[in-house]
């Protein structure tokens, strides 16, 4: 039996805490995220100094930073994960599709996959949203538009690969409809090679979002994220330094808590990195 990884035990523990945080940190608060107080601007935090009132400080229109934090939080982890349940499931439907059909219908889908993967997609979510404006339910399918391409190769290699097992072709010599073998059958033999790539692309989105938010092109007032915060403080970095560094400090530690998940998950679940440690 192997002893857990510390650093990945960390991590978990981590990520556990800003889930807790996300969920029921509106009750630790006496303050709603867009409450105003100007009498109490730039505030710094209660534990150097400032009102006990304001655990994490104040912003420069003085509202309460560990509202805004808990707000941004929920929206950044709303979004991401709202985006990466859309890649994936466009991705591996995409390449389920391709590794059933073959042929043109494959060459098309596949064309598809490497138009996407030759673009850098920072310029596709920019030119979008300066030509359609921005909303909600637009950056969330933008999100979902983000790493669908990864799905969709990984989807039909892993697929082509399990319909050539022995098992696929006994459901096929006892006549099972296709879509009782790859939902009944295949799906669940390369869920693992699926689940480990949503848990690497879900920090990548939490990025992009925060970044375009940064930029003022992701989430839009009253609503908050993470980004948005971080480039609020970005002008008070030498006097209030408090508004960027919470913000910048959270995306850091989810995505790189997500990541070493994503790698422990990957070592386990592989199996040809099992061969290879073996």
């Amino acid at each position: 039996m192997t002893r857990p990884n510390p650093i990945v035990m960390i991590a978990a523990t981590l990520l556990t805490a800003v889930l807790i945080v996300a969920i029921f940190g509106g009750f630790m608060t006496p303050h709603a995220p867009t409450d105003q107080d100007l009498l109490n601007r730039l505030k710094a935090p209660a534990f150097l100094g400032g009102p006990s009132e304001y655990l994490l400080g104040t912003d420069r229109i003085g509202r309460d930073m560990f509202a805004r934090m808990v707000s941004g939080l929920r929206m950044s982890l709303f979004v991401a994960l709202a985006g990466t349940f859309i890649g994936a499931v466009v991705g591996t439907t995409i390449g389920f599709l391709a590794a059933h059909y073959r042929g043109w219908v494959e060459e098309v889908l596949m064309m598809l996959v490497d138009f996407q993967a030759s673009l850098p997609f920072i310029l596709i979510a920019l030119t979008l949203l300066a030509f359609f404006g921005n909303s909600m339910t637009l950056f969330i399918i933008l999100m979902g538009l983000f790493g669908w391409e990864t799905y969709a190769r990984l989807a039909r290699g892993v697929v082509l690969s399990a319909s050539s097992q022995p098992y696929a072709r006994a459901v096929v010599a006892l006549g099972a409809h296709p879509g009782r073998l790859y939902m009944r059958h295949v799906l669940p033999n390369v869920a693992s090679a699926l689940i480990v790539q949503v848990t690497l692309t879900f920090p990548q989105i939490i990025l992009l979002e925060t970044s375009l938010s940064f930029l003022g092109l992701g989430i839009q007032p009253p609503n908050t994220s993470l980004g948005q915060i971080l480039g609020d403080g970005r002008d008070y970095l030498s006097t209030a330094w408090w508004i960027s560094v919470w913000p910048g400090a959270l995306i850091f530690l989810i995505t790189l808590s997500m990541s070493i998940l994503g790698d422990a998950l990957r070592d386990r679940l592989d199996p040809m990195l099992k061969s290879r440690t073996t």
